[in-house]
């Protein structure tokens, strides 16, 4: 199964974002992530949903969103024109020398430690959904005590807009 990114822009008030998830449940499609927020817009919210299927599922998948009266716009974002980024909140135990360990790991990607405590640190990282894997990865053995992923945000690269 092939994985699709699909952007869609919604009108801005509240059961939208159940009216979408619920059609979804009902077809027996899974979402693998599903970011939403506000635009430059208030009135309108803009859904980043990523699914697997193949090219008939995604097909359906935008015939249904469509039929939502709140659904202004659909795209299936292509990979080449298409920025995606993710952020993760990673809290590793960082006690006595493994904290320096944890913190260069962090520089190397990049990643912000934006909370520091006696026994641990959060780290705050965003980028492609494999650099937040490989941050993952090496932080294991430190001891990950808790994480947290938005799921991906996408945008069209150039002069496009979803609109």
């Amino acid at each position: 199964m092939k994985r699709y990114v699909i952007s869609v822009l919604v009108e801005n008030h509240s059961g939208v974002l159940s009216r979408v998830s619920g059609l979804f449940s009902r077809r027996g499609y899974n979402i693998d992530s599903l970011t939403v927020g506000v635009t430059e817009n208030p009135d309108l919210s803009r859904m980043t949903i990523v699914v697997r299927g193949d090219e008939y599922i995604l097909e359906q998948i935008e015939k249904q969103l469509a039929k939502l009266v709140e659904v202004i716009s659909i795209k299936h974002c292509d990979p080449q024109s298409t920025v995606f980024r993710e952020l993760a909140l990673i809290k590793v135990s960082a006690e006595g020398v493994a904290r320096v360990g944890v913190i260069e790991t962090a520089n190397i990607f990049r990643a912000r430690i934006v909370d520091v405590s006696v026994d641990s640190v959060v780290i705050e990282a965003t980028g492609s959904e494999d650099k937040i894997a490989s941050l993952i990865r090496l932080l294991e053995p430190f001891g990950i005590r808790e994480l947290v992923r938005t799921g991906l945000s996408a945008m069209e690269r150039g002069g496009g807009v979803l609109a």
